[in-house]
């Protein structure tokens, strides 16, 4: 067991000892040798997704919502109408920065395990022709749900509108094909899927929709058609970039890369997510959501059945064997999350299954 513990968490997540070590080196925010990193790995994030020619990678300083936020600002106009389907606590946050920007919004309000439904996105557009933008979050971290990305899409292409996808927990795990899903955006961050550290988000963005969008955003740092055009002339970042993350960033995605892509780290995630809830049932510890909708990055557990179970306690006795939990992030139910993400080392998800199992036995002894 390493002296650290394994990170079960939607990012930040464990990452590779190469891709830690990448980042000691300093770099010149302005040197050419860093902005070819950059560039680099913008043009490898378009060819992850397919679009590579149609779209354009805008990177960006901060924190996933950080970008989530510069593309509502940036590509919905400011006289804009927003459709935000949400079924958890992501899908909210959406729409609390649109109210907090001042896009006009409207909402269809989901049960935490129910998925989007695409007839519903379609009649919303249809009785609604002001609505501008959709804003759909692929995979919902708060509970593990996968919405129907692709033929939610294919609706919104339908009436004519622009798609914003928050794909913070699918990107380069889930595919997302801009060559037979369209959308504006697509949003991601370096410290989920990709096995990188946080501290820097990207937005795929269709080129079109990023050219049409000059004056659109309520913030200069966060103005992406900003970031492109300057990018564009001088290959550097505006501000100050996250140098130590973004050369981090670079070494994991080409260990992705080396590991078989998108496909080999789906594989890998999916054999995480099923070893957890195999093994967690035969613990009796029952998952949240169906396994037809259950996206295999993080899984929403019902807490332990036991009258001396705290989320605190509990955390602390598997943080104790090597493993870091995650709260739960329902409003009316006890749950706590695992996520299937990172580098888990040779004994991998069954070593945290195991180590789950010893805590509560030891609950279960001592109540």
């Amino acid at each position: 067991m390493t002296t650290e513990p394994y990170l079960l968490t939607p990012g930040p997540l464990t990452i590779s000892l190469r891709t830690k070590q990448s980042m000691l080196r300093d770099w010149g925010s302005w040197d050419v040798d860093f902005n070819k990193i950059t560039g680099r790995v913008c043009e490898r994030l378009l060819q992850i997704a397919y679009s590579t020619g149609t779209h354009e990678c805008v990177p960006m300083q901060g924190s996933g919502t950080f970008s989530v936020e510069a593309a509502i600002g940036t590509l919905v106009p400011r006289t804009g109408h927003v459709l935000v389907p949400q079924n958890g606590a992501y899908c909210q946050r959406i729409a609390r920065i649109c109210r907090v920007l001042g896009r006009k919004l409207t909402t269809i309000d989901y049960p935490e395990d129910t998925q989007v439904a695409a007839a519903d996105v379609e009649r919303a557009l249809t009785s609604d022709p002001s609505i501008t933008q959709v804003a759909l979050v692929h995979c919902e971290t708060s509970t593990g749900i996968l919405n129907p990305l692709h033929d939610i899409a294919q609706v919104v292409a339908r009436h004519g509108k622009g798609l914003i996808v928050d794909a913070m927990s699918s990107f380069g795990a889930l595919e997302i094909d801009a060559r037979t899903t369209p959308f504006d955006a697509v949003v991601a961050a370096s410290g989920k899927c990709l096995e990188g550290p946080p501290g820097m988000g990207f937005v795929i963005v269709r080129r079109g929709a990023l050219e049409r969008s000059e004056g659109n955003c309520h913030s200069l740092s966060m103005d992406l058609y900003d970031q492109w055009v300057y990018m564009q002339k001088t290959t550097q970042w505006r501000f100050t970039p996250p140098t130590h993350v973004v050369a981090a960033f670079d070494s994991a995605i080409a260990q992705y890369l080396e590991e078989g892509g998108l496909a080999a780290r789906g594989a890998r995630y999916a054999h995480n997510c099923r070893t957890l809830i195999d093994g967690m049932a035969k613990l009796g510890l029952k998952s949240f959501l169906p396994v037809t909708i259950q996206a295999p990055i993080i899984v929403t557990f019902y807490a332990p059945d036991s009258p001396r179970y705290t989320f605190k306690s509990f955390y602390d006795a598997v943080k104790a064997r090597g493993y870091v939990l995650y709260p739960g992030k329902l409003t009316t139910l006890e749950t706590f999350r695992v996520g299937c993400m990172g580098q888990l080392g040779e004994r991998g998800m069954a070593g945290a299954v195991e180590a789950i199992g010893k805590v509560l036995a030891e609950m279960r002894a001592a109540a």
